[in-house]
């Protein structure tokens, strides 16, 4: 079951998609190639920016009571031995160590900590998400090179009331909201390779419902 987070965030998506097509009929079908970024720092990316949700791994060199295992909070701070609510999100896994390291110097010897990113959550800007007639409506991480097909197999595919031809994408493009179409019901049902678009960190998948 949805949480009501998730449904206030599905109306107040469904609501925006409406408000971007500006009385039009349709908003454009987005391009069978789309300009996409070759890479997206991952949790092992050196460039990778810690987030709420994300699991750490603290490892306290030569001191296996201060290593620990956290989860960053909706706020975005952990706490772990010695070291209470401390900012975490937005921070590389090295920024952070060399925090730690500085907090832990006024209890411990020059102390050497590294952080490791064991389980990626993401921020949205590195995120799918995916609301509407969905069978798991859901927000899912990307990875480089993801695909239509690809977003729509994380969700278990669509449900029966799914307008599919009739979904579109929103996305930001340097700092411009735009909304394209997307033929999800020739890509799955026809098996329509065109309609298989590239996806982009961000984008939002809204699947309206067919209206009887």
């Amino acid at each position: 079951m949805l949480s009501i987070g998730y449904k206030k965030l599905t109306g107040f998506l469904l609501v925006l998609a409406a408000t971007l097509a500006g009385g039009c009929a349709s908003p454009p079908e987005m391009p069978a190639t789309s300009q996409v970024p070759t890479a997206v720092a991952g949790p092992d990316s050196p460039l990778y920016v810690i987030g709420p949700g994300d699991t750490l791994n603290v490892f306290v060199w030569g001191d296996s009571e201060l290593s620990t295992q956290v989860v960053v909070r909706p706020d975005g701070m952990i706490t772990t031995p010695l070291v209470e609510d401390l900012p975490a999100s937005g921070k590389t896994p090295t920024d952070l160590a060399r925090t730690l390291e500085a907090k832990l110097s006024k209890f411990v010897k020059s102390p050497k900590v590294t952080v490791s990113v064991t389980e990626f959550v993401g921020r949205y800007t590195e995120q799918v998400r995916v609301v509407g007639q969905a069978s798991q409506p859901q927000s899912i991480n990307y990875r480089d090179g993801m695909t239509l097909l690809d977003v729509i197999i994380a969700v278990g595919g669509l449900t029966e009331f799914a307008a599919g031809n009739k979904a579109t994408v929103v996305r930001k493009i340097n700092g411009k909201t735009t909304q394209y179409r997307v033929r999800l019901d020739d890509l799955i049902r026809e098996g329509d390779i065109s309609a298989n678009v590239k996806m982009m960190p961000g984008d939002v998948l809204i699947i309206p419902e067919t209206w009887f």
